[in-house]
């Protein structure tokens, strides 16, 4: 990026998150100049800490309409353009015997009115397509709902927004801004690997930080009336579920169990918490309880199913600004004109909303930046493919090897750039990852083609260290294969690999008994007693998120 430094973008987007890159791609594919900014990793993030719901709408259709219908556009659109992202799974909404079966029909009548296929079915045909479900169900409501990947979204829009001559900063974080005479003029950032601070300028600078766009606004001199809310997950050990199960009534806690390629998500809570401490979150012992408990009366299996490990995220939600108790938030998109709302010209703040609708989201703030800069040009984000879906993936080969099971796992996650991954020598074929099926072939194209530079960055891109293991028997083997493709000193690598288990031991902590501890405990004397990786770590391994 030295080298353009003294460029003057038409656009930085602020946030690496969906909304983000979704932004980013769709500036640049309208032919603007773009910078997008991250102060850590892609997806490091809200994006990245969701149950990877391609929502039908139907969960927001009593509640919140404005939402379902936005909810059920995009997962027609995102079927489309992001098919390698996508586990086409459909959904079923149940009625347990504690629920109301009178809600059933109130539910279908609204997602019918939101444009939402919404089919009743008979708790045996609901039994027979879903094996899993709680045999007890009084109802039944079909929907299509489906899971999807964030990480690969995210990343196949920032793909997208380089092809089309965006350029991308990760670890450069925004610390400051440069207004001139009311008139934003760019941002200083810092490299958060060098310590490094200098200027970037552009014309007009679009935040989609997600809730950390508050801080962002407070910096700038503006307000913008976010409430975080705080949502805990599990990730159980396999695939317990085929299908999407949510529970037949209002939105609460614990009432959706998603298939995850080869585990499931059970979530999620919500709590609002304060904003100093969305950056060092905790899992609680009782939100861990009442994600079993509500869990198993969706699917009763999950009570002899291991859990792998908890984590939590922050839902950037938005009340209207006559609204300071927040009573009136819903899950709808916020699109603030700084110039018009405060008098900030050359700032715009895009926010709100679910990972579902982030093209929608980068729609508005994109359309909004081309009228303010002049730009006469339509959206065509809705119907081009992202990279991986523009074609179909060939699912007839020739070869009949031992690792073709590896190369129909690796189209899964990048569906047509996987003719760009090395499978020539048997070294390339050689697997780094049991749990999730990654070869050495495919860490070497991460590092080449995703925007990879440390074994945490790895793992978002390829699922490496996400399996049943943790990381225990891989994590050492994408590090070394790391520091040979990226050339990393073996210190730095030492490091990040320190960085990346504390990370994996954070997840598995708030669920370590049974099976789950035992896995720790053997990790532990792994890295720590026969490694001796405790003696490595440093206070710069925090960088490596």
């Amino acid at each position: 990026m030295k080298k353009n430094r003294e460029q003057t973008y038409d656009v930085i987007v602020i946030g690496g998150g969906i909304t983000g890159a979704g932004t980013a791609r769709d500036c640049a594919m309208r032919g603007l100049k773009v910078l997008l900014v991250e102060k850590f990793d892609f997806t490091n993030g809200a994006t990245g800490r969701n149950h990877g719901l391609l929502h039908s709408g139907a969960r927001y259709a009593v509640t919140d309409k404005e939402s379902a219908r936005e909810c059920i556009v995009e997962n027609m659109i995102l079927r489309k353009i992001a098919r390698h992202c996508v586990d086409e799974t459909d959904g079923l909404f149940i009625t347990l015997p504690e629920d109301d079966l009178n809600y059933q029909a109130t539910f279908v009548a609204a997602c019918q009115e939101a444009g939402i296929r919404a089919d009743i079915i008979s708790p045996e045909e609901a039994r027979r397509i879903e094996p899993s479900v709680n045999p007890s169900l009084t109802g039944a409501v079909r929907v299509p709902d489906a899971s999807i990947d964030p990480f690969r979204l995210t990343v196949a829009n920032v793909l997208d927004a380089r092809r089309h001559g965006a350029d991308a900063l990760t670890y450069h974080e925004v610390v400051g801004f440069v207004v001139e005479n009311g008139e934003m003029k760019g941002v200083r950032l810092r490299n958060n690997l060098t310590g490094e601070t200098f200027e970037q300028r552009a014309q007009l600078v679009i935040n989609a930080a997600g809730i950390w766009g508050h801080q962002l606004s407070v910096m700038a001199g503006v307000g913008v009336n976010m409430f975080p809310a705080k949502g805990t997950l599990l990730i159980f050990g396999h695939r317990v579920n085929q299908m999407v199960i949510n529970r037949c009534r209002k939105p609460a806690n614990a009432d959706i169990l998603v298939p995850d390629d080869t585990v499931c998500v059970i979530g999620t809570t919500s709590d609002r918490v304060p904003f100093e401490t969305v950056d060092d979150l905790q899992v609680t012992p009782e939100e861990v309880d009442i994600l079993i408990k509500e869990g198993e009366k969706l699917a009763p299996a999950l009570a002899s199913t291991r859990i792998l490990r908890a984590y939590t995220g922050v839902r950037p939600l938005v009340a209207a600004d006559n609204d300071p108790s927040g009573r009136s938030i819903s899950r709808g998109i916020v699109l603030l004109d700084h110039e018009t709302r405060d008098g900030l010209k050359g700032f715009i703040t895009i926010t709100g909303g679910k990972m579902m609708t982030y093209r929608m989201m980068a729609e508005l703030a994109t359309d909004l930046a081309c009228k303010k800069l002049g730009i006469d040009k339509k959206c065509e984000t809705a119907t081009t493919p992202l990279p991986g879906s523009e074609t179909s993936v060939l699912t007839e080969k020739t070869s009949k090897t031992s690792y073709e099971y590896s190369q129909r796992v690796m189209e899964g996650r990048h569906g047509t750039m996987t003719s760009s991954i090395r499978q020539q020598a048997i070294e390339d074929k050689a697997l780094v990852c049991e749990c999730e099926n990654v070869t050495v072939g495919e860490v070497k194209f991460a590092v080449e083609q995703l925007h990879v530079h440390h074994i945490i960055n790895l793992r978002r891109r390829t699922r490496l260290g996400m399996g049943t293991c943790q990381g225990e028997l891989c994590a050492c083997r994408g590090a070394n294969v790391l520091c040979e493709v990226a050339d990393t000193p073996a210190q730095k690598g030492m490091q990040d690999l320190t960085a990346f288990m504390a990370e994996r031991w954070k997840g598995m902590r708030p669920v370590a008994w049974g099976d789950t501890l035992n896995e720790a405990q053997l990790t532990g004397m792994i890295y720590e007693s026969l490694c001796g990786f405790n003696r490595v770590a440093d206070e710069k391994k925090e960088v490596a998120k």
